[in-house]
């Protein structure tokens, strides 16, 4: 029980406001993107500065209290929330600061990826991040960070020069190549593990306009556009990037109207290299055969391709997700991949393979804490719908699939895609990483203050 006293004083210290249970506020502040989740928590403290998060780590830690860290608050097994503890928002911690002379850009902890995307296409710039504009960049850096630029630019932890950390001691410390390097070698990958990130830089990289955009086959098309894509993807030039999906096709333009709703396959397009060559990178695509059903890929603004999926996945859908890494995608795979998608659940859930490889896979599986670079896919297996009704639905259609398919997969999964699915899960992800990992918990978080994540466990090495 936390002293009623404490809770003032901290009020009282703090810029941003600290809401309860019953205060104005409070039933939109503790609602995170995915409905499927709803937790109550004692306190949630609306961080406004970096003083702000370094009173609430203090607060949580001086009265043992469970602490969850909110950024976008887009994950899907909800790991910026809990229940009875203190929720550290840093939604109001989301200014952009861009160098464009030296091509970098400063992040706080608290932002969207749109909002970075709008401010640097103003210079004809980006760095790698997701396929959702309204995903929080702390969440999905500290993850990994794979999307759109992937095999181009590599994961977004590839591109992070330093970052501003909070740790549980309430100390700030900034982790770089050359100070805190291995706090910095941790964060990559390693999750919420090691403190509270108030600010990012990042690398900046020329991406003004892309050629991007679906291709969408019929579902009977599927098998023979997959074997060709697996093939093509893996030895395709590093500028064009292509993840593939299952979807149902929405029911307004620009998708023709004798497609709508229709099951299909496809891929999502990027290409970032010279206009002048997109007709010799397109064309043996466009003259594979069977062609497409539809064929919406053309010029199109960075931050617009970076937001095209924030219409079908608005805040507050119901979202269960597994997910694998691969290797391989087996014929007998593809088979059990066209089984499932004939049975999607809602026009929402889908099935996605990210590639992996390209520029990602430029550095050893030890560079950095995420240990897969010898992936060449990242799949994730989604359940939405905006009805919770349908949860059951979607869930057991999930996990019917991801059983199905993890036979083929490498094991480990990109662990922003991760529900709550245990420590085994978690050690296979990090592989030969996760001693280390450890060892750099047991040095920052000893008594694991910062646990509501895909949780590293303190300890000694070996």
């Amino acid at each position: 029980m936390v002293e009623e006293s404490s809770i003032q004083q901290l009020k009282a210290s703090m810029r941003g406001p600290v809401i309860q249970p019953g205060e104005s506020g409070y039933e939109v502040a503790r609602k995170v993107y995915n409905a499927m989740i709803d937790k109550h928590p004692r306190l949630i403290a609306m961080g406004e500065d970096v003083a702000d998060v370094i009173y609430a780590v203090n607060f949580a830690r001086e009265n043992n209290l469970l602490v969850a860290i909110r950024g976008g608050g887009h994950n899907g097994g909800g790991l910026g929330i809990c229940d009875d503890g203190l929720v550290i928002d840093l939604s109001h911690l989301n200014g952009v600061q861009v160098n464009p002379e030296k091509k970098t850009v400063r992040v706080e902890g608290g932002c969207t990826w749109g909002k970075v995307d709008h401010a640097t296409h103003a210079f004809g710039l980006a760095t790698p991040s997701g396929i959702i504009s309204t995903t929080g960049v702390g969440g999905l850096t500290l993850g990994g960070g794979i999307g759109h630029l992937t095999r181009t630019y590599g994961l977004t932890i590839d591109n992070l020069l330093e970052a501003d950390v909070v740790l549980a001691d309430g100390s700030l410390v900034k982790a770089s190549e050359t100070a805190h390097e291995d706090l910095f070698w941790a964060i990559r990958g390693g999750g919420g593990n090691f403190g509270v990130v108030t600010s990012f830089l990042f690398k900046l990289h020329p991406v003004s306009m892309d050629y991007a955009g679906p291709m969408l086959w019929e579902l009977d098309q599927v098998k023979e556009v997959l074997q060709w894509w697996r093939d093509f993807i893996l030895e395709a030039p590093e500028d064009l990037n292509g993840f593939f999906a299952f979807i149902q096709v929405p029911p307004a333009a620009p998708f023709p109207a004798e497609h709508h709703n229709k099951i299909v396959g496809g891929v999502v397009w990027c290409y970032t290299g010279a206009p002048e060559k997109v007709e010799e990178v397109f064309g043996p695509i466009r003259s594979m055969s069977p062609r497409p059903i539809i064929d919406l890929v053309g010029p199109l603004p960075h931050p617009a391709l970076q937001s095209m999926f924030d219409p079908l996945y608005p805040p507050g859908h119901q979202w269960y997700w597994r997910a694998d890494f691969v290797k391989e995608i087996s014929d007998e795979a593809i088979d059990r991949h066209l089984e499932f998608a004939r049975k999607l659940p809602s026009p929402q859930s889908s099935m996605h393979l990210y590639p992996v490889n390209g520029a990602a896979h430029e550095l050893d599986k030890d560079a950095t804490a995420w240990s897969f670079r010898d992936a060449n896919w990242s799949q994730v297996i989604i359940g939405v719908d905006p009805d919770p009704a349908n949860k059951e639905k979607i869930t057991t259609w999930t996990k019917s699939y991801f059983d199905a398919l993890h036979p083929y997969s490498a094991g480990g999964a990109y662990v922003n895609f991760m529900m709550e699915e245990g420590d085994e899960r978690i050690r296979a992800t990090y592989r030969d990483n996760y001693a280390r990992l450890a060892h750099i918990k047991y040095q920052y978080d000893p008594e694991n203050l910062f646990k509501v994540n895909q949780n590293i466990k303190p300890a000694v090495m070996a």
